[in-house]
């Protein structure tokens, strides 16, 4: 596999092949990985492509997260500068191309530049912003952090409407959510709190707290307040998955979706125990997860039936900024 899982300093995958960004998926995202395995052939390299780049963005960041004299911004010049490169209009495509599955990928599904820009501000927020006020900050970091990745996949996948668009933002956020609750302890070892200040005091659970891994009341209704906000994204992403390509596409990302918010019961069925152990779904509840449901034939049909128009309008109300029309 040459030298992508070598540490951060060494990794170019915006030059891997194909096959050396599936084996770094293979490793290092197991979960989408298994839900991938329905995608067409094409699609599915593509999507590796697009992850090993993702990973290679976070991992600068948390390689650097001890050096505070850093400038976490110049170790990305060499990232910005290849995609100068892959979208300006004087490069040589075709060349490019040839030796990077990253670039094929950008240009064979038309993906949007401002994307890959706001993942990258995102994953330098961790090393410039490692407290979050309010949620509406937090909901920022995890819009470009995670649901631009929902946004630049749902290219990938097709889709036969843009109403696909807002909702893909949602998942992605309602993963971040979950990530952000599985890995407490693990982003405070790194000097970072997600959870809003605000929502800590209202739950009057402190740094402190966080520090001693205390389990209490407190910390158990503020994980139950968490959890269910994260399921209520969850549940309102379900509306877009109808508009996705009926190619294997939307199948992969029900299975995200049934595979991912799981994790949340596996919170819950350790009592919010999140500090002793890191939650995770099974291989075998990922097998049973999916053959459940592809044998589920009325649930396959729900989630392929289009919302209404009134729903659209409802949403419109609570959420002006989604634009369904795009």
């Amino acid at each position: 596999m040459k030298d992508i899982l070598l540490p951060v300093d060494s990794v170019t995958p915006m030059k891997c092949t194909f096959e050396e960004c599936r084996e770094y998926t293979r490793t290092f995202a197991k979960s989408f990985y298994f839900s991938s395995f329905l995608l067409p052939k094409e699609k599915r390299a593509a999507a590796y492509a697009i992850y090993t780049f993702c990973r290679y963005a976070d991992n600068i960041v948390d390689g650097s997260f001890n050096d505070h004299s850093l400038n976490i911004r110049s170790r990305f010049i060499p990232v910005m500068n290849f995609l100068e490169e892959v979208y300006s209009e004087f490069s040589d495509k075709y060349k490019l191309a040839a030796d990077s599955a990253f670039a094929k990928t950008v240009l064979r599904y038309n993906i949007p530049r401002k994307y890959f820009d706001d993942l990258i501000e995102g994953v330098c927020m961790d090393t410039e912003h490692k407290r979050y006020n309010t949620f509406a900050e937090l909901e920022n970091y995890c819009y470009k952090v995670a649901s631009v990745v929902g946004l630049i996949m749902t290219e990938i996948f097709g889709y036969t409407h843009k109403a696909a668009l807002p909702y893909a933002v949602y998942l992605g956020k309602a993963m971040q959510l979950t990530n952000i609750l599985r890995d407490i302890k693990e982003d405070y070892s790194m000097g970072r709190i997600y959870l809003p200040s605000d929502e800590l005091n209202c739950f009057e659970y402190t740094e402190a707290d966080i520090a001693g891994g205390k389990m209490n009341e407190n910390f158990a209704m503020m994980m139950r307040f968490n959890i269910d906000r994260a399921r209520a994204y969850y549940e309102l992403s379900t509306n877009g998955f109808p508009y996705l390509t009926n190619d294997g596409s939307r199948t992969t990302v029900v299975l995200m979706y049934k595979i991912y918010s799981r994790i949340l019961n596996e919170i819950e069925a350790y009592g919010y125990d999140v500090y002793s152990a890191r939650r995770f779904v099974s291989t075998a509840e990922k097998l049973k997860l999916t053959g459940l449901y592809l044998l589920n034939r009325s649930e396959r049909k729900r989630f392929s039936k289009l919302p209404d128009s009134k729903h659209h309008e409802r949403l419109r109300s609570l959420y002006p900024n989604m634009n369904f029309d795009m």
